[in-house]
């Protein structure tokens, strides 16, 4: 994975917002663009391509250390989750919206990857 595209209304607000609150910092390579350990958020306006615009409300991920720790220093920052923080049995995860409605999740898988079987 290389990079990820979250349509917004304005990459200035996005990026603004994401490096505030998820304290990601901007990428020396593009404007407009974010950078994480291992995959870069990449900001774009669909409407002035002539696009709608549409959320993703599937979401992303973000993987943290610990998703409660995470989420009571972004609810201290004005972030409202849309769902309790889920135990999947394999990880924590807890949702919330950006600004534009996009879902981002925060995610940490505590229990190993048990190999699937190949046949």
């Amino acid at each position: 994975m290389d990079f990820i595209s979250i349509p917004t209304r304005s990459v200035a607000r996005a990026v603004a917002w994401y490096s505030k609150v998820l304290g990601l910092p901007e990428s020396d390579v593009s404007e407009g663009e974010l950078e994480t350990p291992n995959v870069t958020l990449s900001f774009w306006e669909p409407e002035r391509e002539g696009l709608p615009f549409v959320a993703n409300e599937a979401g992303f991920a973000v993987r943290v250390a610990d998703v409660a720790e995470a989420r009571a220093e972004l609810e201290a920052e004005g972030v409202e989750f849309i769902a309790d923080t889920w135990d999947s049995g394999v990880c924590h995860f807890a949702p919330f919206h950006d600004p534009d409605g996009n879902t981002v999740i925060l995610h940490r898988r505590y229990a190993p990857r048990t190999p699937r079987k190949r046949g």
